[in-house]
């Protein structure tokens, strides 16, 4: 037997512990036939038990978020219990002044059991909880806290994760997501906690009726700036829970033409038809795009599964279909915003990984400008006066003044009234995209993702890069600035290009963001090729520079 199949006493004797403390029959039973497995040395039985076992999911500021499996170093009933009781006792550490929470779940595995066991633990902590009706998505949750006046909400979760994960937010009285050192004084507290069958749960918890969905449906229907109706909408929930909510959405602000992908429209934790449930991924939004042409639409809504972002698809010149990337719906909806807000010295913001075009219409706009750090936690915080923010993933928010988050409700109904405004007027998206290109420069963007199975590697990553950046890239000089201790992430910028690198803070992924820009020309094609030509050279260099540093 080798020393990796190999059970030791410290790691059997933590699995009996944690079986001992376990509250839910099915992940006692499910652990207990894994280190049965590993004690008469089956294969890769240690194995498993000791990636269970090694450690607890980390509370970070995006909260938990792990497959959903028994052991501390998974989602499940056992974490979900000690994790709401180190929030508890963070509450009461600083005197919260409302005593509501409110819990929201969407539909993925294990959702429904874990929304009520934190409802429980924090009703028998003396808090006022209070669960949402039914999987609903989460810009409803974080429009809940600001609503009822709570001093927390939490959303169960893992948004565009892959099936297997599921997730756990948290919202401070503020309704943003919590932000350092919030996390780290939770994550100490959870440590603090006992085992958790332990900890008090206390049945009954009142669930909120569908005044709060319709409260957050009338200020949604406020949302748009024009008058205009005409439009035809092709939409998917990639299997999520933000369809029902999503049409209705749209009928409150006056847009009833709605065609859904008929497959994808139910809650499905499985993402049948989707290999990864993200509008970003390749092929996700394939039969999105294949209904829109079906039906003649005018524009095309992605959402992911828990409706915080939103993707929009839009006919090429040549009738074909294509989604818009994330920089190019935040620029649009952005510069939409600020030519129709009546907010006395507004601020936009997106994040040091997005285009920078948003900075160049906002100075056009006679708007304040920020960017911030990844995260809507930040970017939620980027000063007053704030009317808009996205950032190059699919996050937007058109509607700060009441949802304190992503929102891919909102941005979608926003997305609806440029789009039927533009359509009234005889124009496309693509005229407007046209139109900011000549103005500010062509900018393009791209992402390179490494996904690795030991989060180790990308610290090595990132220490090789700190030691030894690289001079030039896309045949420019470049100089590199270390963002530590802000974040762990470094910027390389040169004459026209920018890279940013750092290890995703959701996923096993080390990200690096790419942007090319040209300046302002008349000559649209010939810098759109420019740009092109030198994104993909940008592109090999960091791709070489990264598996040159990870040899």
């Amino acid at each position: 037997m080798s020393d990796e199949d190999r059970l030791t006493p410290a790691l059997r004797d933590r699995a009996f512990r944690w079986v001992a403390d376990d509250v839910d029959s099915d992940t006692r039973e499910e652990l207990q036939s894994v280190l049965a497995a590993a004690m008469v040395g089956e294969p890769g039985a240690v194995a498993d038990l000791a990636d269970r076992m090694t450690g607890t999911l980390e509370f970070g500021t995006a909260g938990l978020r792990g497959p959903v499996r028994a052991g501390p170093n998974g989602m499940n009933v056992a974490v979900v219990v000690r994790t709401t009781a180190g929030v508890a006792a963070w509450l009461n550490q600083h005197g919260a002044t409302s005593r509501i929470v409110v819990v929201g779940r969407d539909a993925r595995h294990g959702s429904e059991r874990f929304a009520h066991a934190a409802a429980e633990v924090l009703f028998a902590a003396g808090f006022d909880a209070r669960l949402l009706p039914r999987p609903l998505p989460t810009p409803v949750l974080a429009f809940a806290v600001g609503h009822l006046n709570a001093s927390a909400g939490i959303q169960i979760t893992a948004s565009h994760n892959p099936p297997a994960d599921n997730g756990y937010k948290l919202y401070d009285d503020s309704g943003a997501q919590i932000v350092p050192p919030a996390d780290g004084e939770i994550e100490a507290a959870i440590a603090e906690a006992p085992g958790a069958v332990q900890i008090s749960r206390t049945l009954g918890v009142p669930v909120l009726g569908d005044e709060i969905v319709d409260a957050y449906l009338e200020r949604v229907g406020s949302v748009p700036r024009g008058t205009a109706r005409s439009l035809r909408v092709a939409a998917t929930a990639l299997h999520g829970v933000g369809a029902g909510v999503l049409v209705k959405a749209l009928a409150r602000a006056g847009f009833t033409d709605v065609h859904l992908v008929t497959e994808q429209s139910e809650p499905d934790p499985d993402f049948p038809t989707v290999s990864f449930p993200n509008p970003e991924e390749p092929g996700a939004t394939d039969l999105l795009l294949a209904l829109a042409s079906r039906v003649d639409a005018d524009v095309a809504i992605a959402l992911d599964p828990d409706a915080d972002r939103c993707a929009l698809g839009i006919r090429e010149r040549d009738g074909s279909w294509r989604m818009l990337r994330g920089d190019e719906t935040g620029v649009l909806l952005g510069d939409y915003v600020l030519t129709t807000t009546d907010q006395p010295d507004p601020l936009v913001a997106t994040t040091i990984v997005s285009s920078s075009m948003l900075g160049e219409v906002a100075a056009a706009r006679g708007a304040r400008y920020a960017e911030t750090l990844t995260g809507f936690k930040w970017l939620m915080r980027a000063g007053e006066g704030l009317v808009y923010v996205y950032e190059e993933a699919l996050g937007l928010c058109v509607n700060p003044d009441f949802v304190r988050d992503k929102d891919g409700i909102a941005a979608a109904v926003l997305a609806c009234d440029f789009v039927a405004s533009l359509k009234e007027a005889g124009r496309s998206p693509l005229d407007v995209l046209d139109e900011l290109s000549v103005r500010f420069g062509v900018h393009v963007t791209d992402q390179l993702s490494l996904r690795v199975t030991d989060l180790s590697v990308r610290a090595e990553l990132m220490s090789a890069l700190r030691a030894a950046p690289p001079a030039r890239l896309a045949d420019s000089d470049v100089s590199t600035e270390d963002l530590l201790p802000r974040t762990d992430a470094l910027r390389i910028t040169g004459d026209g290009v920018r890279v940013v690198i750092r290890p995703s803070g959701t996923e096993p992924k080390l990200k690096t963001y790419l942007q090319v820009r040209q300046p302002p020309s008349e000559a649209l094609a010939e810098s759109r090729s420019a740009a092109r030509d030198r994104l993909e050279a940008l592109r090999s260099d960091v791709e070489a520079l990264l598996a040159n540093k990870r040899q």
